[in-house]
């Protein structure tokens, strides 16, 4: 069994903001694989399907974002996942916009997400980093993160959540450098090379 938590805040207040990209993300795969509906357990909203044959519960902690662990690490240990057996997609200020990357363990970047997890789960669970761009100064941070995404950025959200549902296989297979293979081809995928039939047609026009 895996589990797939997509953080963020709960509400409609929250529900476009940058912080909320994780909660995005997780719908998506939801949708995508046709998960059961989320249904209110471990202090958040939780959903079973099946991925590629694997059993997999997604979970958007409900409990706002600093006590995010709280909801992790009861779903964990009811379940005994393992935190080898859990990925977190979150927000990443450190990254620009649209820019994936993926690791396990490591520190928390000063998200209070992730912080709360480390102590409720320790650190070595997969963390998918979901760029955001920084708004420049740090004291800034906090506002920017609880803003929504505005209509522009559309262009490269949308695209990178529906990659990241398409992915999503690899990342349940625990194939950290496959994923973010994936959503990179997804995202910008190379360009046909002209077969000689064709370099030949357009010499003869």
């Amino acid at each position: 069994m895996r589990l797939l938590v997509g953080l963020g805040n709960p509400g409609a207040r929250y529900a476009l903001n940058r912080h909320n990209i994780g909660f995005m993300a997780v719908d998506a795969i939801a949708r995508r694989y046709g998960f059961a509906p989320f249904r209110a357990k471990f202090a958040g909203a939780l959903a079973e399907g099946t991925i590629d044959g694997a059993r997999v519960m997604a979970l958007k902690p409900e409990t706002y974002m600093n006590a995010s662990g709280d909801s992790v690490g009861a779903a964990a240990r009811f379940y005994k996942i393992a935190p080898e057996e859990i990925a977190v997609i979150h927000d990443d200020i450190d990254l620009i916009e649209g820019k994936l990357r993926v690791k396990r363990g490591g520190g928390d970047g000063g998200h209070n997400g992730l912080r709360s997890i480390d102590a409720a789960i320790g650190p070595d669970y997969l963390r998918v980093r979901l760029g955001v761009g920084h708004p420049g100064m740090k004291s800034l941070v906090e506002a920017y993160v609880l803003q929504n995404f505005l209509p522009e950025e559309k262009l490269w959200l949308e695209p990178l959540i529906a990659a990241v549902a398409e992915a999503a296989p690899l990342l349940v297979a625990d194939d950290a450098p496959g994923f973010m293979s994936k959503v990179a081809h997804i995202l910008k995928p190379n360009k046909p090379r002209p077969k000689p039939a064709d370099k030949e047609a357009s010499a003869e026009d």
